[in-house]
């Protein structure tokens, strides 16, 4: 399946350094995400665009979130950009609940870990969903996908 990302970049220029909880989230997403995903780049402007796999680079840019997209042979092939706007509120509420999960994770037991979690995966739907809002016209995503980006989101987003 070529309609897929196979390789992905975070551009981390001025970013805070991740606490270990949130680069092993993002670890983890990079991972996942390479392993299955679906992204599409739907026909705009009457242009279709070039089979993938693509790889992105993802990275925030003026205060807006940047997928800039390239062939497996490194053609550029799209670059847009996201007002973060529309993210501010669920990447806040998702670092509260991580917060929460990772301090329960500690020194609570499981079925309280289990409500904490619940809702955490609960904000990371909203996110995805968000996102696949925001990319609509510009590129398609299944949800799991989304979700893997969202978090992704969430560490260009932290600091």
């Amino acid at each position: 399946m070529n309609q897929r990302i196979c390789h992905i970049q975070i551009d981390e220029t001025g970013l805070v350094t991740p606490s270990p909880e949130i680069e092993q989230e993002r670890r983890v997403a990079i991972f996942d995400l390479l392993e299955d995903n679906s992204f599409a780049l739907p026909v705009r402007d009457g242009r279709v665009a070039p089979d993938g796999p693509y790889r992105l680079n993802l990275s925030v840019r003026e205060g807006r979130l940047v997928f800039d997209i390239a062939t497996e042979d490194l053609r550029k092939v799209a670059e847009f950009h996201l007002s973060l706007g529309p993210f501010r509120q669920v990447v806040k509420d998702y670092f509260q609940i991580c917060e929460s999960y990772f301090e329960a994770v500690k020194r609570l037991p499981p079925s309280q870990i289990e409500a904490i979690d619940m809702a955490r995966r609960g904000i990371h739907n909203e996110g995805a969903r968000v996102l696949q809002e925001r990319l609509e016209g510009k590129a398609e995503v299944d949800i799991d996908t989304a979700r893997r980006l969202f978090t992704l989101i969430c560490v260009l987003h932290w600091g």
